[in-house]
């Protein structure tokens, strides 16, 4: 049985793609009305299913007038994939993160499902996610090193 988070996942997603450009636009008390939650359900929903790393843009206004606009990114519409994908990985990354970037890239079938399993193997294999300083910086060079490699060839 789907839990509450579920349950609104899968409504915002299916608002997306209803959507013409894939952007909704919606207001968080509405939202925690319908579900019958409080507005901090919402939040969570968004903060935690609807990230960059995994294909979103959110853009909130708080107050009596705001608004949740969510906006999905379409990677191969983009011309600078890996410069996007610098700028969000950064000079650190954790290994959650680097995980929901790879899942991302399969969902957008830039990289196989292959691929996605080696780059997860490998990031798991060589920095763990067990606080050693510096594991998140080497952890991105990794992930950048393979991502450079993967996404200038052509398939």
């Amino acid at each position: 049985m789907p839990n509450i988070a579920d349950i609104i996942e899968e409504y915002i997603k299916a608002r997306l793609s209803r959507s013409n450009g894939g952007i909704v636009v919606m207001r968080r008390s509405e939202l925690a009305e319908k579900f019958q939650c409080v507005p901090s359900q919402i939040s969570y929903v968004l903060n935690t299913r609807f990230s960059f790393n995994r294909g979103y843009i959110i853009e909130t206004r708080r107050g009596g007038g705001g608004f949740i606009r969510v906006i999905r990114v379409s990677l191969d519409e983009s011309e600078d994939i890996l410069d996007i994908i610098y700028e969000k990985i950064g000079d650190e990354i954790s290994l959650g993160e680097c995980i929901n970037l790879i899942k991302y890239l399969y969902d957008e079938e830039l990289i196989t499902k292959r691929e996605a399993h080696l780059m997860e193997n490998v990031l798991e294999v060589t920095t763990p996610n067990n606080g050693v300083q510096g594991s998140g910086r080497q952890r991105a060079a990794i992930f950048k090193a393979m991502l450079m490699v993967l996404l200038r060839h052509d398939k």
